[in-house]
């Protein structure tokens, strides 16, 4: 089995990876998250063996410098001239997911975001966010009825 050119495994992942970097350290970091990752996938992609799950490698690649990103962004403060009333929301695409995404807890946003936005099965979940694939399971219904019953919208678009 021969291993795609690095090229198309951006493309084809590339989406998936940035929406997970979203929802985990939200739209502004997103960015950094997605570059780190396929920067720290490119250097390790020869060593991957050809029959790989390169989208669960990639999403849990993303785990991590997404975390990073979190841990960078609390050790930095950023000066500004000045402080505003009240807290901006955040622009762009995926407004209202990222808004929905973050307002549920933490174990529960990771795991949607790892199984719905990043397609990777329970199992895979469990491994990242610790425990198990039943509590991750249960998690992510948590966090899907949550969704559902506070942004109801959301379940319009996808119908």
């Amino acid at each position: 089995m021969v291993k795609e050119p690095f090229e198309r495994v951006v493309v084809q992942h590339g989406a998936t990876v940035l929406r997970v970097c979203r929802a985990v350290v939200g739209p502004v970091d997103a960015d950094d998250a997605w570059s780190e990752t396929f920067l720290a996938a490119l250097r390790a992609y020869p060593d991957l063996p050809a029959d790989a799950n390169v989208e669960a490698w990639l999403v849990t690649i993303a785990h991590r410098k997404a975390i990073d990103v979190v841990r960078r962004a609390a050790r930095h403060a950023v000066p500004v001239a000045d402080v505003p009333d009240r807290v901006l929301p955040p622009q762009g695409r995926d407004l209202d997911l990222w808004a929905a995404l973050a307002a549920l807890p933490t174990k529960q946003r990771q795991v949607v975001a790892y199984h719905h936005l990043g397609g990777l099965p329970y199992d895979d979940v469990a491994a990242l966010v610790g425990g198990t694939a039943a509590a991750a399971r249960r998690a992510a219904s948590d966090g899907v009825a949550t969704l559902r019953r506070t942004y109801p919208t959301l379940d319009q678009e996808e119908s």
